[in-house]
């Protein structure tokens, strides 16, 4: 949603409601990255609207005290940073206590294996495919082994863990994406900045399912 219109958020979503699987929601605090978004009541607001479930994406400072209020509101995929996180573990618990999958986000630069341990506390595991903070970024190529390696880190196709990618996914790199172990895809300027917003989710998502790996099925 950061690509939308702010103040039609609730007519934005219902524009891609029957071709979308989730509404990735963009909560930026102007700390942890330099822009200011949404937050809490915005979000709250919007569960009341959207008939997609929320996916709310933490870039924010302090994440293990504001995160599993976002679950507590009815968000059911709530993500954090590992940079921004004190206590992962017992944040991506709460998320899960709360009701919401618990997702895990790195920035380009910041390497996956680390956090290997934390696999079984997520139920997603995103990786910034941008710098964190505004859209319509050109995508980094540079995280295309990190997403492989990410594939294979969370025990490969058959895991329940997803492996999201967020910033600059379009019709020219959502293939390479879904190549490389990608299995969930956040769109922002693609979906928002095109004439029809339903009609661009359908290209985006018939390009990832011919570029996933033959042994994923359909």
């Amino acid at each position: 949603m950061l690509a939308a219109d702010f103040a039609r958020l609730a007519d934005e979503a219902a524009a891609v409601a029957d071709v979308a699987d989730w509404i990735h929601v963009d909560v930026m605090d102007g700390h942890f990255v330099p822009n200011l978004t949404i937050g809490l009541p915005v979000v709250e607001a919007l569960l009341k609207h959207a008939s997609l479930p929320l996916d709310c994406h933490l870039m924010i400072e302090d994440p293990d005290r504001w995160a599993p209020g976002y679950a507590e509101a009815g968000a059911q995929n709530v993500t954090i940073h590992a940079e921004a996180a004190a206590a992962p573990v017992r944040t991506l618990r709460a998320i899960r206590a709360a009701g919401a999958r618990a997702g895990l986000a790195v920035n380009p630069a910041t390497p996956v294996e680390p956090y290997a341990d934390l696999v079984p506390e997520l139920d997603m595991l995103l990786l910034m495919t941008v710098e964190p903070g505004f859209g319509g970024q050109g995508f980094l190529d540079l995280v295309l082994p990190k997403i492989r390696r990410a594939r294979k880190l969370i025990g490969g196709w058959d895991s329940s863990v997803w492996v999201q990618v967020d910033g600059g996914v379009t019709t020219d790199t959502i293939g390479r994406c879904a190549e490389a172990g990608a299995d969930m895809f956040v769109a922002g300027s693609a979906v928002f900045g095109a004439s029809d917003p339903a009609v661009s989710v359908t290209e985006l998502r018939g390009i990832a399912v011919r570029a996933a790996q033959p042994d994923r099925g359909p």
